[in-house]
């Protein structure tokens, strides 16, 4: 089996230990106080509510250039950096990127025979992987057929969602109570009742039939929604502009505004942040995400859902993540990290990615779970 870096298996290792004593409470991984909420409302700083004007200063430029840079056009020159390929043709461009990131269609017979004896654990982002990418957030629907291969994956294999969606919303669209769910880039966890009581001696917090697993930043909750609440009246007037609260974080979209307001959103977020050194900026799909400053993420995620399913300390584990996102490198890289695992990059142009394997569109991605669920029917004959 070839795992590309060092043309070895993958090797599954143990996660960093958690406290399953601090399921539900405020994480001892935080360096702020455990006795409660940390912030008050005397605590904030007064936000200007003023228009923004020019860019002021270099920081906000860079984030005007990483909004620039975040969805470029797909007919620009296409440069696979690893080759020191480039071409103006998309598709020579892209089979050039594949031959470091092959399609995990192709190599579906690689990874399953490598998954042979072992138990699969399934990570999968939900925008852009399950649901297309669109111009309207709240119409990112997965289909029906979608929808039903997942239901059939997660009858045989642990499933989980880690989207930066609120966990409510994705919930939501994706209406499946058998996942575990991972909200707010993983800092918002859920899952199934009777899989979760099975691996926790202590009663976690009862939500109908999901039981809330772990909530890092539950402490930034009134700060975070003091910002949301700031950023909808600061952009109100910039046509296009749509701002969500993903409870734990909060997301301006700029994929409908005129690229010339493009610098008017960057400042607004600019003149909101700098009152606010607890958060930080991070980068998507033609969005901008608030959140916390907390050593948490989608590759912390999954070592906490690992850990939640009792798969630490075994070598008959393969996780496999599968995304498109920037956000999701996080995950790739945990899995990367001492080959435990795979990462599958969604996405139909190269790019830069810790992910082992490739899948163009959430139409692959579709194909490759219904593969995986008819691998392991055969198997179990």
């Amino acid at each position: 089996m070839d795992m590309k870096s060092n043309k070895s298996s993958p090797v599954i290792t143990d996660p960093p230990p958690l406290d399953k004593s601090r399921l539900g409470i405020r994480s001892g991984r935080l360096p702020y106080s455990q006795s409660g909420a940390l912030f008050s409302s005397g605590m904030y700083i007064p936000l200007p509510r003023k228009k923004p004007g020019k860019l002021d200063d270099d920081r906000t430029n860079g984030w005007l250039d990483a909004m620039k840079s975040s969805s470029p056009p797909r007919k620009k020159l296409l440069v696979d950096l690893s080759f020191g390929f480039a071409s103006d043709d998309t598709d020579t461009a892209y089979s050039s990127w594949m031959v470091k990131y092959p399609s995990a269609l192709n190599s579906f017979e690689e990874i399953s025979n490598f998954a042979k004896n072992k138990k699969v654990v399934l990570f999968l982002d939900y925008d852009g992987t399950l649901s297309p990418i669109v111009d309207d957030p709240d119409r990112a629907f997965m289909s029906d057929e979608m929808r039903s291969s997942v239901k059939n994956l997660v009858k045989y294999f642990p499933t989980a969602i880690i989207s930066g969606r609120s966990r409510d919303k994705v919930y939501e669209l994706v209406g499946l109570a058998e996942l575990y769910y991972a909200g707010s880039h993983g800092m918002d966890i859920m899952g199934p009742m009777h899989e979760v009581c099975s691996n926790f001696c202590s009663s976690p917090h009862k939500q109908d039939k999901e039981v809330i697993l772990f909530q890092p930043a539950r402490e930034f909750l009134p700060m975070i929604d003091e910002v949301f609440k700031t950023l909808v009246e600061i952009t109100g007037d910039i046509k296009g502009a749509k701002v969500e609260s993903h409870k734990f974080c909060a997301s301006i979209h700029y994929r409908n505004v005129d690229k010339n307001n493009w610098p008017t959103i960057a400042q607004c977020v600019h003149d909101i942040l700098k009152n606010y050194p607890c958060l930080c900026l991070t980068h998507g799909r033609k969005v901008l995400e608030v959140r916390p400053v907390i050593d948490w993420n989608k590759g912390k995620a999954v070592e906490f859902l690992l850990e939640s399913l009792g798969l630490r300390n075994r070598d008959d584990v393969l996780p496999i993540y599968i995304g498109d996102d920037k956000t999701d490198e996080d995950a790739f890289r945990v899995l990367r990290k001492k080959n435990r695992g795979y990462g599958i990059i969604v996405s139909s142009v190269p790019k830069e990615t810790d992910a082992f394997y490739s899948l163009r569109d959430p139409s692959e991605v579709m194909q490759f779970l219904e593969s995986l669920v008819k691998w392991k029917e055969q198997n179990e004959l």
